[in-house]
């Protein structure tokens, strides 16, 4: 679902914070949208928790640096970190070249996804968010 030059996939859950969610399973995948890796341009270095780390929803989970800032990066969901996206240390840019793909950040197994999505975005519910912001 195309909002004006911003890539938003159907079948993902969104935040406002900028950040995606792809359910697998018990296991939430998480990346950075298309929108917000156009704000930051150019990322350099990012920096997230460990494995094993516990993460709770909307709760900061590393950060992101680029040539113009640094930013916050939060946790879509409630959980314990299984997985770290660790071809971001040596390729920081994949999260502008592949948001959505080889781009995605963390792994996080589960702990109760269903009061969690009460708090998340469809892509259509993003798409609009995104158009309020551009006003």
């Amino acid at each position: 679902m195309p909002t004006q030059d911003y890539e938003i996939p159907d079948g993902l859950y969104y935040t406002k914070e900028h950040e995606w969610v792809s359910l697998e399973g018990n296991k939430a995948i998480v990346g950075l949208t298309d929108y917000a890796q156009k704000q930051l341009h150019e990322i350099v270095y990012v920096e997230i928790q460990k494995q094993g780390s516990e993460v709770k929803q909307f709760q900061t989970m590393g950060s992101v640096e680029s040539v113009k800032s640094v930013s916050d990066v939060f946790s879509p969901v409630t959980g314990k970190i299984s997985k770290v996206n660790m071809e971001l240390v040596d390729s920081p840019e994949l999260l502008n070249l592949d948001p959505y793909k080889k781009g995605w950040l963390v792994e996080i197994s589960l702990t109760d996804f269903k009061n969690d999505l009460k708090n998340l975005l469809t892509a259509e519910q993003y798409a609009e968010h995104i158009v309020k912001l551009e006003e």
